[in-house]
């Protein structure tokens, strides 16, 4: 099984370990609610007009998952780099499970991701902040387990647009 439930197995020893927030939260200015909230509408009369009721549902309820996901405070979760694999929070990723590994560090554009890519294909690929911690050491511990993708040298375009939208 290639993904585990963190338990008292033993999951390795650890080599680097930092806390991460669950996920992005971006702030978000008075504007962006504004603009929303006019193609969110307009996406409805649109769907109204055509009789696509299910889709005026969706962008009803991704409205209300949006406003209620923005008043609460990501969660700090656990990342730790153990000789056995990933731990993140409470999931544990085997190495055999995972392709290959990047870091995308340019400081001055405020991009400092590691990128972890799946042997699934449809597993999502896994992005970690990098936070404050220095990449090389990272970068020298992971490459006695995995290989580097040294063609990535930019963020995926998924995140650059999530950045810009402020998703």
């Amino acid at each position: 099984m290639p993904e585990k439930q963190n338990s008292s197995d033993e999951l390795g020893k650890k080599i680097i370990s930092w806390s991460i927030p669950e996920y992005d939260k971006h702030e978000r200015e008075k504007n962006w609610y504004i603009i929303s909230a006019i193609v969110g509408l307009l996406f409805i009369i649109y769907s109204f007009f055509s009789g696509n009721f299910l889709f005026a549902a969706l962008i009803i309820i991704g409205a209300l998952v949006i406003i209620i996901h923005d008043g609460q405070e990501p969660m700090a979760v656990d990342f730790i780099i153990t000789d056995q694999g990933l731990i993140v929070g409470k999931k544990f990723y085997d190495y055999d499970v995972i392709k290959d590994f990047s870091i995308v560090y340019k400081p001055n554009q405020n991009i400092k991701n590691l990128y972890f890519e799946f042997k699934n294909v449809i597993k999502p690929r896994l992005s970690i902040p990098l936070k404050s911690m220095n990449p090389l050491p990272i970068r020298e511990n992971l490459l006695k387990y995995l290989p580097e993708d040294l063609e990535r040298t930019d963020q995926p375009l998924s995140e650059a647009l999530a950045k810009m939208f402020k998703l």
